[in-house]
C-alpha cells in the first residue's frame, strides 16, 4: 500500500537537495509549491501558510522531516510538527545534509527540530530521526529510498491510536 506523506522542509535552503526523495515511487507525497506559488503563499501572511498547511496534511498518515543545516530553526517547520502530532500523523525525520543540492554541495549536518520541541515541553513522544551512514551523495539518496517506505510504516504504526469517544451514561 502508499502512503500519503507530507514533507516538511526548509524550503529556501533544501528544496533541492531533496527532490528526488519527494519524489520516491512508493509514498504519495503532497504536491510541491513551486517557487513562484511558495513566494506568494508567504508574502500572503501566516493565515495563509497555514491555510496552504491544513489543505496539504489532508489525508496524510505521516510527516518525514528532511533535516538540513537550518530546520530546526524554522519556524514554519516547528509548526508544521506541531500539527501534526495534534493531529496524530506517524511522524519521522531524516537528515540530509549528505545529499548535493542543485549546485553539486553538500551541507552540513543540523540538529533535530524535534529535540528543539520537546525541551519546550512538548509531552510528545520521542520520534525517529534518522542519518544515513553513506558519504557520497548518489549513496545517501540510495540509502534513504532503500529505507524510507520502512521508516514511514513503523512510524504510522507507532502513532498515538486517538481515544474511542465517550459514550453517553
Amino acid at each position: 500500500m502508499s502512503r500519503h506523506v507530507f514533507y516538511s522542509l526548509d524550503y529556501d535552503a533544501d528544496r533541492s537537495r531533496v527532490e528526488l526523495v519527494r519524489n520516491l515511487a512508493r509514498l504519495q507525497a503532497n504536491p510541491e509549491a513551486k517557487p513562484n506559488e511558495w513566494a506568494t503563499i508567504t508574502r500572503s501572511g501566516d493565515f495563509a501558510i497555514k491555510r496552504w498547511l491544513e489543505q496539504q496534511l489532508r489525508g496524510r498518515s505521516c510527516m518525514i522531516v528532511l533535516i538540513g543545516a537550518d530546520t530546526a530553526s524554522r519556524p514554519g517547520v516547528r509548526h508544521e510538527i506541531a500539527r501534526a502530532r495534534q493531529l496524530q500523523l506517524g511522524l519521522l525525520g531524516v537528515h540530509v545534509h549528505g545529499l548535493a543540492d542543485a549546485k553539486g554541495k553538500q551541507s552540513t549536518k543540523g540538529p533535530s527540530p524535534f529535540e528543539a520541541q520537546d525541551a519546550e515541553g512538548s509531552q510528545a513522544a520521542a520520534v525517529a530521526v534518522y542519518d544515513p551512514p553513506e558519504t557520497e551523495s548518489k549513496q545517501v539518496y540510495r540509502f534513504i529510498a532503500d529505507h524510507l517506505e520502512a521508516w514511514v510504516e513503523k512510524a504510522v504504526a507507532s502513532r498515538v491510536a486517538k481515544p474511542p469517544p465517550l459514550g453517553r451514561s
